[in-house]
């Protein structure tokens, strides 16, 4: 899959997948993230699942993440 033939709604998609599942799983990995959510998407969409977990945990879903607050 080349990422530049991805389109909006696949990448709503994720950060709407991977907001849910991170406000269920507030201590898992990004192993488990994938594991659970991979099969919903592309199999070469784990890089974006990873990307968008850290992008939630570093600008401004620390609440649901648990992280530090600024």
């Amino acid at each position: 899959m080349r990422f530049r033939d991805d389109n909006a709604e696949d990448l709503d998609r994720a950060r709407a997948a991977v907001r849910k599942w991170r406000a269920e799983h507030p201590q898992g990995t990004a192993g488990e993230l994938v594991a659970e959510l991979g099969g919903r998407f592309h199999p070469d969409y784990e890089p974006v699942l990873r990307g968008v977990l850290a992008a939630l945990e570093l600008h401004g879903d620390r609440i649901i993440t648990g992280g530090p607050h600024d």
